[in-house]
């Protein structure tokens, strides 16, 4: 991976694990985000899958008033311009 002249490593702020079923089914979890996970026919299906659902939980977590950390770094903040 090529790293761009004064560019910073992030690591990511939701890190998503895979696991194999016997029946051949991907598994997606995201760890910091209890219960989200999602199961798919291939890696990539349960990757979507999961990326849906821990988004559809943050959403749910930002109205509810407890953001996360992590998610309010994903905003920038300044003053629109007249």
């Amino acid at each position: 991976m090529l790293k761009r002249k004064g560019a910073t490593t992030q690591q990511p702020a939701f890190s998503v694990e895979f696991d194999r079923e016997t029946d051949g089914r991907w598994i997606a979890e995201v760890a910091k985000l209890p219960g989200v996970m999602a199961y798919g026919a291939s890696k990539q299906e349960a990757r979507t899958r999961v990326y849906a659902v821990a988004l559809r939980t943050l959403a749910t977590r930002v109205e509810d008033g407890s953001t996360p950390v992590s998610v309010s770094r994903l905003f920038g903040y300044g003053l629109a311009r007249h």
